[in-house]
């Protein structure tokens, strides 16, 4: 019987809901690099396995649609996140001012987005799907292609060139 070790399930067993790992990764292990250490341990162990050759890669950038909520944006026009008091802010918008430097993030562009969103300012108003906009990410994976494992994740905004440099790194 193959398990999971770290979460101690079989691989029938029904997935938990996303939102359990969500609550722990903000809650418990805000302050941790838990979820970091499990993932470069199992690339690790992939790699001492001899599952990972590190001769053959590719990097594909892929949008993830964020939890936020175009009736609670703020036209561009309106944005100003100096007047954001940080003591005041949910959780989000705390984590989104401490990212205004961050090449991923605040400093991926200077152009400002037509919507931002109020609950997660740093996820990106886009329609780079071809249909109806929303807010997004980008995840930017480096996979080792003799046996697909994921080795490196790399989160950002979601602009193209963001997730070009992100490729790069």
């Amino acid at each position: 019987m193959l398990t999971a070790g770290f979460c101690k399930m079989d691989l029938s067993d029904p997935i938990p809901d996303h939102s359990t790992f969500s609550k722990n990764r903000h809650g418990r292990f805000h302050d941790k690099d838990v979820l970091c250490h499990v993932f470069e341990t199992v690339v690790a162990q992939c790699t001492k396995a001899g599952l990972a050759s590190g001769q053959r890669y590719a990097a594909d950038a892929s949008i993830i649609a964020a939890d936020a909520n175009r009736q609670k944006s703020t036209p561009k026009a309106d944005w100003n996140s100096e007047a954001i008091d940080p003591n005041d802010a949910p959780r989000a918008v705390r984590e989104c001012l401490g990212t205004l430097d961050d090449a991923a993030f605040g400093d991926a562009s200077r152009v400002v987005p037509k919507l931002i969103s109020r609950s997660d300012p740093a996820s990106q108003w886009t329609g780079a799907r071809g249909g109806p906009a929303y807010f997004a990410y980008s995840t930017s994976y480096l996979i080792d292609t003799d046996n697909a494992v994921i080795l490196d994740v790399e989160p950002t905004r979601s602009i193209r060139q963001v997730e070009i440099g992100a490729i790069k790194t």
